[in-house]
């Protein structure tokens, strides 16, 4: 048994926060536990709390339904009634709600399922029948009968590139079931995020007395990339230059998850500097697209040919420009092509 924590809590917000306050906090925390930019041992768990916290709660609808039901909100079916939940001993918590603990199941392959309902049911070992369990909750018809009881909700965790993030397409995946392992076809949509959670109706738990079955849930993480670090939607990558492309200016190409494109250079571009291709980061289908943020990275030879040596010898020679002097130039980085 393994305590849910608060999505508000994780995300240091109240629970009167406005979205741009949970967007705002998210963007904060996101950037302090990505485990590209945070090599503790517990960062990327952490990250991987912030993330659901937020896809919950940038979501109104989603955001409403846990309120009113607590952690286990997945778990409850859709038409069942705040206050007939309570009567049947689910509002343990305060203020009503769930009690807030979550029974998570590892089934030996990467997927991990929560069956939910934690605090209500106490520590009642292996042998749980989830069905048998919620039958006795809302399944109990006054003549003592089974009622229709639709199944829960499960959930699952889909790994993804960032280069099938932006592409979108069909996934085959594998999943354990009851009667033995079970294929599906996933339809993923171009830019789809971290923690972005995509629905398979149908796909979850069993329902009891031929009721429907619950839905499963897949949530997106985003794999750790060789060449793009991740924002949300936007992506940055490393723009390496040749101390002439930094001085005089160029015109180069940079690989994007959509392809080559293209990015001005402006001249004395120093290392660091960081330059904006808008909407070629992660896409949008209900909005405007990320961006893709390029660094730049000035680049010598390892080993110099006698000309390239006589040239920069000459440069060191006429060039009065010191780059360790209080009044050397300091650019903006940020940039716009």
């Amino acid at each position: 048994m393994v305590a849910a924590r608060d999505f508000y809590e994780v995300l240091g917000v109240s629970r009167t926060a406005s979205q741009e306050e949970i967007q705002r906090a998210y963007r904060t925390l996101a950037r302090k536990y990505h485990p590209d930019m945070n090599k503790d041992p517990g960062a990327e768990e952490r990250f991987k709390d912030v993330s659901e916290a937020y896809q919950v709660l940038s979501d109104p609808q989603q955001r409403r339904r846990y309120d009113t039901f607590g952690p286990d909100f997945r778990q409850v079916p859709e038409d069942v009634d705040p206050e007939t939940w309570r009567r049947a001993g689910a509002g343990a918590g305060q203020g009503g709600r769930p009690g807030g603990q979550r029974v998570r199941v590892n089934t030996g392959s990467g997927v991990r399922f929560d069956t939910g309902f934690g605090s209500v049911f106490g520590d009642l070992g292996p042998d749980l029948d989830i069905e048998d369990l919620l039958g006795g909750m809302f399944g109990r018809a006054r003549g003592g009968r089974r009622q229709p009881v639709r199944g829960a909700d499960q959930e699952a965790e889909l790994e993804l590139t960032v280069e099938e993030s932006y592409r979108g397409g069909q996934r085959s995946l594998t999943l354990p079931g009851p009667d033995g392992p079970r294929s599906l076809q996933v339809t993923i949509p171009a830019g789809v995020t971290d923690g972005q959670r995509i629905r398979l109706a149908g796909q979850g738990g069993r329902g009891v007395g031929n009721a429907l079955a619950g839905d499963l849930y897949l949530v997106v993480r985003l794999a750790p990339h060789p060449r793009y670090q991740v924002d949300g939607r936007d992506l940055a990558v490393d723009l390496p230059l040749t101390p002439w492309e930094a001085a005089l200016g160029a015109t180069v190409p940079v690989e994007t998850p959509g392809g080559q494109a293209r990015v001005k250079v402006p001249p004395g571009t120093s290392g660091g500097r960081r330059l904006r291709l808008r909407g070629q980061g992660l896409p949008n289908p209900r909005g405007q697209s990320g961006d893709l943020y390029v660094e730049a990275r000035v680049m010598v030879p390892d080993r110099l040919t006698d000309a390239e040596r006589r040239l920069f010898t000459e440069l060191a020679e006429v060039s009065t420009f010191d780059p360790r002097a209080p009044t050397a130039n300091r650019r903006r980085s940020w940039s716009t092509p």
